[in-house]
């Protein structure tokens, strides 16, 4: 029996599952309205760059100032909800994920693709405008630090989102939730939630790699720089963890009304 071949008579092989999931994420999971939603608040970004013009400090200390208070605490988490939630949670929500789940993948892999899908989305979106940012503030010296923070608070937030698609079907108002509620009201009084938040944590990476950081800025009991990194890595981990645990006892139905 002669092997099969692909269109222009190369031997077929199958793909690798795990690169397949990505494909399918990349293809299916961010139609335009998903990317209009996800480019909106990255444009954010870019009028918080213009607003540190306002402020009557050096461009180092405004654009340190509006990147912490905004963009770290705004935009990117905003974003990267619109992003986590379309790798999966929507794909719940409709009932297109059946196609997944019923495919012979491991559950882990299915968790991991969709994690890198939607990390590398938000690597070639958020990341770029907070460092066009830092340039339209006028502090070059800020886009390295500033592109570092959010690149790892990104794909930490994308992390978590994912693991909150597996726990409930209402993954918007979930995030949501998570973001303003749990970092933002009780992050801001609790340091032991802020060590865990990806929001706290990424302004912590950027006033830890910056020179001359507002002291403001500056939370006691909060790793900083690469410390920072390194905590938001394991954060990371964990929750991809929990995700596939999860996975592995979700039970579908047919899509929301």
């Amino acid at each position: 029996m002669n092997a099969p071949v692909d269109a222009v008579g190369r031997p077929w092989r199958p793909q690798p599952r795990l690169l397949a999931i990505l494909r399918y994420t990349w293809r299916s999971c961010f139609p335009p309205k998903r990317w209009a939603a996800i480019l909106l608040p990255c444009s954010g970004a870019l009028l918080f760059g213009l607003l540190a013009h306002a402020i009557d400090q050096g461009a180092d200390r405004a654009f340190a100032n509006v990147a912490a208070e905004g963009i770290f605490s705004l935009v990117m988490p905003i974003a990267a909800l619109v992003i986590g939630d379309s790798v999966l949670g929507a794909e719940i929500r409709n009932g297109s994920f059946h196609l997944t789940w019923l495919s012979p993948t491991p559950t882990w892999q299915i968790v991991l693709g969709r994690w890198v899908g939607g990390s590398v989305v938000a690597l070639f979106t958020i990341v770029p405008a907070v460092g066009v940012a830092a340039v339209i503030a006028g502090s070059p010296s800020s886009v390295g630090p500033a592109m570092i923070a959010a690149a790892v608070g990104s794909v930490s937030y994308v992390a978590i989102f994912i693991a909150i698609g597996c726990m409930t079907r209402r993954t918007a108002v979930w995030s949501l939730a998570f973001v303003f509620l749990v970092e933002r009201l009780l992050g801001g009084v609790l340091t032991g939630i802020a060590q865990l938040s990806p929001t706290w944590e990424s302004r912590a990476i950027f006033v830890g790699l910056i020179d001359d950081a507002p002291r403001r800025l500056v939370r006691d009991g909060i790793p900083q720089g690469v410390d920072a990194i390194a905590r938001l890595a394991i954060v990371t981990v964990v929750v991809l963890l929990l995700a596939e645990w999860r996975m592995r006892h979700i039970r579908l139905s047919g899509a929301s009304d």
